[in-house]
């Protein structure tokens, strides 16, 4: 389990009650299970792969299994209050859910941190130029891959 300081414990626990509140006015339910997957999710401060979540679950709860990993995910990907990262097969917390939208995810392929942003003009003329191929988006965020700064200093 990752050591907290007092400080990110209590931003963990403050985005807990963000997603609580944000659940209950949508009707509905962040339960238990949902809710450690979240916390797991924000704790680790960067992106996690199913499996290793399964494993950090496991510290907690030695029952769990992968489909109810796999529907906690879907459950907080459908409330905004997470992301699945295709470009590296792995899920994110949402670090401004209930605040303003965000429609491109940058993705560190080395470390897994993401960083969420927005620009509606790039992603307008994006979905224009989607268009003038034929093609409609269908989702409304967005995902680059690159390397942080942290990772990019440490190449020869």
């Amino acid at each position: 389990m990752t050591t907290q300081t007092p400080s990110t414990q209590a931003r963990v626990e403050a985005r807990l009650e963000i997603a609580q509140a944000l659940c209950e006015s949508r009707g509905s339910r962040l339960t238990p299970l949902r809710r450690r997957v979240l916390e797991i999710l924000l704790q680790q401060g960067r992106s996690v792969k199913a499996y290793e979540l399964l494993e950090l679950m496991r510290d907690d709860q030695a029952g769990a299994a992968p489909p109810t990993v796999y529907r906690a995910l879907d459950f907080l990907v459908e409330e905004g209050l997470a992301h699945r990262l295709d470009a590296i097969n792995a899920w994110a917390a949402c670090h401004d859910a209930g605040g303003e939208p965000h429609d491109l995810l940058v993705v560190c392929t080395a470390c897994g941190s993401v960083a969420e942003l927005s620009d509606p003009s790039l992603t307008r003329r994006l979905a224009e130029k989607v268009a003038e191929a034929g093609f409609r988006l269908s989702g409304h965020e967005m995902e680059l891959r690159g390397l942080c700064k942290g990772c990019e200093g440490s190449l020869p």
